[in-house]
């Protein structure tokens, strides 16, 4: 290399670097680059020790455990109970059926308190049989307060009369066995007639919580029963007892905690009177023209037509009892009174 070229060289180093001792901050960084392909897989970790799980932390085991918490009430249920086995199921996709008649109807509407034919339970297809859901909040809150009644059991306002049932945890059955069908509107006047349009006429199944109040019969003033006043729950303290029983069989033996000489059923003989005042008024209303034993041989079918309101009155306190299922142990002074009450308006 000349000289010349050399000193060229310098001198164009020099000014670099005077220009470099001149320059500013950096600027700011730009953008990210494009995300660069993945190195390989590194060798495997050393193997972790298996993690002990503490059983008794579990919310499940306070009802899935070695006790009978769960599978003896089932058994109870599905075996023995109209309400498990099927039979309270039969017309659970009817409009007017499926309030009680299925566990879909019947948990939305207890759950929002209305009654048995409220317009929302209507349409209701693919219905399901009862079951443990049906009664009871089951998992919603994975514990032991899972079993809590639908609808908290709260006092139940009747559909088709102006009472309020308010039985503790019998609160729940009366939310269907009460009066399902409209009450016959009497004038009370002299020669009055009304029309029967239904051989079902009458209370229709299971009115037990009317029977309890004491009111719904003709011819006779309210009547609240003892069992209602003083029975702990109500019907669950005599279907299910302590022990919650799910067959809902009532037993001779939590009668006697009141009633400490009964045998059977038929305390101080109210059955056996009640079923002579019975079979008495089925002759009457068989003569009134308002029963026909070919129609039901037990006489549970109405003959449709046009009757005195005697016999409308009369007819509606047979079926009152019949359909209540107790032969007056439900009411016993209540029913003896208005059949009596009926004998008497067909007696003339």
């Amino acid at each position: 290399m000349s000289l010349k070229t050399s000193w060229k060289y310098a001198f164009l180093i020099g000014v670099a670097l005077a220009l470099a001792s001149c320059a500013g901050d950096a600027g700011p960084a730009g953008p990210a680059g494009a995300t660069g392909p993945a190195g390989p897989q590194g060798p495997p970790g050393p193997a972790g020790s298996a993690a002990e799980l503490d059983v008794a932390n579990l919310s499940c085991t306070e009802c899935h455990n070695d006790t009978t918490i769960i599978w003896s009430k089932e058994a109870q249920f599905r075996e023995a109970s109209v309400h498990g086995t099927g039979e309270a199921f039969i017309r659970g996709e009817s409009t007017n059926c499926a309030g009680c008649h299925g566990h879909e109807g019947a948990k939305a509407r207890i759950n929002a308190g209305l009654p048995p034919h409220d317009a929302s339970v209507e349409g209701i297809t693919n219905v399901s049989p009862y079951d443990c859901r049906t009664c009871h909040q089951i998992h919603t809150t994975y514990t032991g307060e899972d079993f809590a009644l639908t609808g908290g059991a709260q006092p139940v306002d009747l559909e088709y009369s102006p009472g309020t049932y308010d039985g503790g945890d019998g609160n729940l059955c009366s939310n269907c066995h009460q009066s399902r069908n409209e009450f016959p509107v009497l004038t009370g006047a002299e020669g009055a007639e009304l029309e029967i349009t239904s051989n079902r006429f009458g209370p229709h199944h299971g009115i037990e919580a009317q029977m309890m109040l004491g009111e719904g019969a003709f011819l006779v003033d309210d009547d609240s029963s003892p069992h209602y006043a003083n029975v702990e729950d109500t019907c669950v303290g005599c279907h299910m007892g302590e022990e919650r029983n799910h067959t809902y069989e009532p037993e001779v033996e939590r009668c006697q905690a009141c009633h400490s000489d009964a045998e059977s059923f038929d305390i101080d003989g109210t059955q056996t009177e009640v079923m002579e005042l019975m079979e008495q008024l089925k002759v009457l209303l068989i003569d009134a023209g308002v029963v026909d034993l070919e129609l039901d041989p037990e006489g549970a079918r109405t003959v449709t037509g046009v009757f005195p309101e005697e016999v409308v009155a009369a007819r509606w306190n047979y079926m009152m009892v019949l359909e209540d299922h107790s032969m007056g142990v439900h009411n016993p002074s209540y029913v003896k009174a208005m059949l009596e009450a009926a004998i008497a308006a067909l007696q003339g």
